[in-house]
């Protein structure tokens, strides 16, 4: 056996050569796409459906298996398990891949077959991890690439539009993972889309997007600010809108999460250190629009039951979210200019101190200097019948569809409370008296 990982119940990745017959394999799943539907072009007005995964027994040999079916075969394969479990597939057939055309959509493997998995002879159970060598579920922490075959992020972003439309490898610390938006397509498919913002020793802030579901529940399960990934194999373009490059998880992409590498390791470190160095306030709140689901906060609180719940929180940095039914009753307009209107780099969203300046993080290392634009930055306080709540954070663009308030403890902030209005508009007044006179004892 060339994998001494593999039992010999079992044939090793690195042993396959095409048509072999009445196989049993054994393997972590490293990667996975969506199911799809395409038209069937032997059966006019019906459709095929498919989907393909990546599976690895040793540190160097992995191969992709795809299967292709009906509907309900399809999907009920791919949601019998998830990117990390190990699998044990029986029966697949073996095959030659086709170099140039596959694995231009598809992960590049180091052998020269791939598995197909048909309905109506191979079978995929999941193992626990009680059954599994545990060397066969380390593997999920190795990258698939050499682990200093990377583009840090400031080199991307020196490198600018040479590296547009570029696949490269990343290896880069989570920021904040945004909440996963859906939508349905001019041809009635439904889609998804979930932005993560990234950083590294060089940026301060950078974008991914994943735009499968497969991609997005990895990326779910990440904590901002306690996770490393390598990506291999995601897109690089320059986004026009935000004048900026960003990175795309694609169908050739593995995202290998907190790699067992020196490299990631050096990082992993670098976060940690940095951990409880507070952001800048206009990052902060840039963080919390892009991370926070508005829709879901629906705990209501007067201004003495935040005071509480600050006190009974403090020590903590993690946010907590809520309603608040209150009146404007401090908004300072006439201030200085410069404490009402703040230059922002349009690479980072940085707050710079001063309008000819240039952004310190995304112009090092750089002759490509970042656009300044205007941005609002004002402090307000709010009161309701129970208290008032002073210079609170309201920046940017306020959305004007939803209320909601993000409060989270600062030492800089008064008292130790810092608020960042995510959403203001006029509230229903039936609504507003309801919920006032429920907590009118408070």
């Amino acid at each position: 056996m060339a994998n001494s990982f593999v039992s010999k119940t079992f044939t090793a990745l690195a042993d396959l050569y095409p048509n072999m017959a009445n196989l049993k394999i054994i393997g972590i799943v490293i990667g996975k796409t969506d199911v799809r539907g395409f038209p069937d072009r032997k059966n006019a007005g019906s459709e095929r459906y498919t989907f393909s995964f990546t599976i690895r027994d040793s540190p160097a040999h992995f191969v992709n298996a795809a299967s292709w079916g009906s509907e309900g075969y399809i999907r009920s394969l791919s949601d019998s398990f998830r990117i990390g479990e190990c699998v044990i597939i029986e029966n697949p057939l073996i095959q030659r891949k086709e170099l140039e055309r596959e694995e231009k959509f598809s992960p590049a493997t180091p052998g020269s077959c791939k598995l197909l998995l048909s309905e109506n002879h191979s079978t995929v159970k999941v193992c626990s991890s009680c059954e599994v060598d545990t060397k066969l579920l380390a593997l999920i922490y190795l990258p698939i690439k050499e682990s200093r075959d990377y583009y840090s992020l400031g080199d991307i972003v020196a490198n600018g539009h040479s590296l547009d439309g570029r696949i490269i490898n990343v290896l880069a610390a989570v920021k904040s993972v945004g909440e996963p938006k859906y939508f349905t397509t001019s041809d009635r498919r439904k889609g998804q889309r979930c932005e993560v913002k990234l950083y590294d020793e060089t940026e301060s802030s950078f974008t991914m997007i994943c735009w499968d579901n497969e991609s997005i529940l990895v990326a779910q399960s990440w904590m901002p600010r306690e996770t490393v990934i390598f990506a291999s194999d995601v897109r690089i373009n320059f986004d026009k809108f935000r004048n900026c490059m960003t990175a795309t998880v694609i169908s050739k992409t593995i995202i290998t999460t907190n790699p067992d590498t020196p490299e990631a390791n050096i990082l992993l470190n670098f976060i940690r250190e940095n951990k409880e160095t507070n952001p800048l306030d206009g990052e902060i709140d840039n963080y919390l629009k892009e991370s926070i689901n508005l829709n879901a906060i629906v705990d209501v609180y007067t201004v003495e039951q935040l005071k509480v719940k600050a006190l009974k929180n403090e020590g903590r940095a993690d946010p907590f979210y809520g309603i608040l039914y209150a009146h404007i009753s401090t908004l300072n307009i006439d201030g200085a200019t410069t404490t009402v209107v703040r230059h922002r780099c349009s690479g980072c969203g940085y707050i710079m101190k001063e309008a000819a300046g240039t952004c310190i993080t995304c112009n090092r290392d750089s002759l490509e200097f970042k656009s300044v634009f205007l941005s609002f930055h004002l402090l307000i306080d709010v009161t309701d019948h129970t208290g008032t709540l002073h210079s609170c954070s309201l920046t940017g663009g306020v959305a004007e569809e939803t209320l909601g308030c993000t409060f989270f403890l600062s030492h800089r902030a008064r008292g130790g409370l810092r608020i960042s209005v995510l959403s203001c508009k006029l509230a229903d007044p039936i609504e507003a008296s309801r919920n006032l006179t429920r907590r009118g004892n408070t």
